[in-house]
């Protein structure tokens, strides 16, 4: 039987025995571009799992631990403790330790750290390109020539206790299945055991996650549910929406309820997980486009919450004509009119194309022409123009300076697109099936387990 020693980290204080106890681990959206460029690029993806990863950290801190019950090293145990010199599972520090000592080896090794994603590790030599990405204790390593790979595998080796799990098929729960197709990514057995767990197994499937003109709000008179079953729910939700962009939306408004949920709310909960019975192996699909461009759509529902009346902006972002960002989220502010409720939502679509560009120029495919945004809004395209309409603007104006001098730099464009072709519309307001499966169509979002 083996066993493992543990620190009693909890009674370590911040400030004495522990600073920073925060570990940096990878974007999912990051992943989620690697992957994309995998498939369009026919590259390899490999997977290790680095053993008893919080045992190889250098403590900066001084740490001193009692004597683990059964320890005779001397007669007078006394008041005797153990000056720690490496890191242990269970302290505050270990995975920043851990972290802090992969990386030093990395950059020993030659490799740069990503400034737009630290986790991130890339080496290039003319061709060759080696880009290594941690997520805790596991690596998935992505490489354009073999060579360069073998040699980081045995460099890592000799450095940490490493286990080669081969290629890319099973991550943080995220099933990933390479075909000559492409990439498919799905958590089919993560929704499976939540339909177990909650009862919903043999349940009526629901056609669409949330019910189209949906009326839910805060204060709502009806009895509390159970809270802390409900916060448990929504977190789940909210991690299995890394690979299923179709209830991102609803998830982000069940999300707002958190803190005083009540019956409706819970009903709604149950209705997303009644969808998810439809087709619990739906998930995103990466084709081979043999294109690198970047593309993003972006939408808002003018004053959608009949709370507060904040309105809900959402985007999605794709590279090489893969989906592989997006987000749904109620504005900060009140809007006061639908063109600055789009100028808000533009602004964070901006954002996000402006770090998928840096992210893509440190890989060595930088966009060679402006990124288009997609919005379906004339007025906003106009404010994004023009320097003028000061009392339309007056309220977004660090917006309309950002987003002008990005349209001046010729880094992005603004075309204007069709409300019926605006993919980003399911990201602000519950729409009728038909145009909801339409939009999932044309996102590539697909279920490899469905029958042929």
């Amino acid at each position: 039987m083996a066993f493992r020693l543990v620190a009693k980290g909890y009674t370590q204080r911040y400030g004495i025995d522990y600073q920073e106890n925060f570990a940096p681990v990878a974007k999912i959206k990051t992943i989620r571009i690697l992957l994309s460029l995998a498939a369009n690029l026919d590259w390899p993806l490999h997977q290790f799992d680095v053993k008893n990863a919080f045992l190889h950290g250098d403590l900066e801190e001084e740490v001193y631990m009692d004597l683990p019950p059964g320890c005779n090293f001397t007669r007078d145990k006394g008041n005797q403790v153990c000056k720690l010199k490496k890191s242990l599972y269970g302290l505050k520090q270990s995975p920043r330790a851990w972290f802090g000592r992969f990386t030093k080896s990395m950059k020993f090794f030659g490799y740069t750290q990503s400034n737009a994603d630290h986790t991130l590790f890339l080496k290039r030599d003319g061709k060759k390109l080696t880009a290594p990405i941690v997520y805790v204790d596991d690596i998935v390593v992505i490489w354009k020539r073999h060579g360069r790979a073998i040699e980081t595998t045995k460099y890592l080796s000799r450095e940490f206790e490493m286990k080669d799990l081969g290629d890319l098929k099973y991550f943080l729960g995220i099933e990933v299945a390479r075909s000559a197709n492409g990439i498919c990514l799905s958590q089919r057995k993560y929704v499976l055991d939540l339909l177990a767990e909650t009862g919903l197994l043999g349940c009526k499937p629901a056609d669409t996650p949330i019910e189209m003109n949906h009326k839910l709000c805060e204060g709502m008179d009806q009895e509390p549910t159970n809270k802390e079953q409900y916060q448990r729910l929504v977190g789940r939700l909210i991690y299995l929406a890394h690979t299923r962009p179709d209830i991102a939306y609803v998830v982000s408004v069940v999300s707002q309820f958190m803190h005083s949920p009540n019956v409706s709310h819970r009903n709604a909960v149950d209705r997303i997980l009644r969808y998810l019975k439809l087709a619990p192996g739906k998930g995103l699909m990466f084709s081979k486009n043999r294109d690198l461009e970047v593309v993003g759509y972006t939408d808002a529902d003018w004053a959608g919450s009949i709370t507060d009346r904040r309105s809900t902006s959402g985007y999605f972002t794709f590279v090489g004509g893969n989906l592989v960002t997006w987000r749904s989220k109620k504005q900060n502010v009140v809007s006061r009119s639908s063109a600055e409720a789009e100028y808000r939502g533009m602004a964070h679509g901006v954002c996000e194309l402006l770090w998928i560009r840096r992210l893509l120029t440190e890989l060595g495919f930088k966009p060679g022409k402006p990124m288009e945004l997609h919005c379906d809004n004339k007025s906003a395209i106009d404010i994004a123009h023009n320097p003028v309409q000061h009392d339309r603007t007056k309220h977004v104006e660090v917006d309309r300076h950002f987003i002008k001098e990005k349209i001046e730099k010729k880094i992005i464009r603004l075309p204007f697109v069709k409300s019926e072709d605006q993919l980003a519309d399911i990201l602000t307001k519950a729409v009728c099936s038909r145009v909801f499966y339409d939009s999932l169509t044309k996102l590539g979002i697909g279920d490899v387990y469905a029958p042929t």
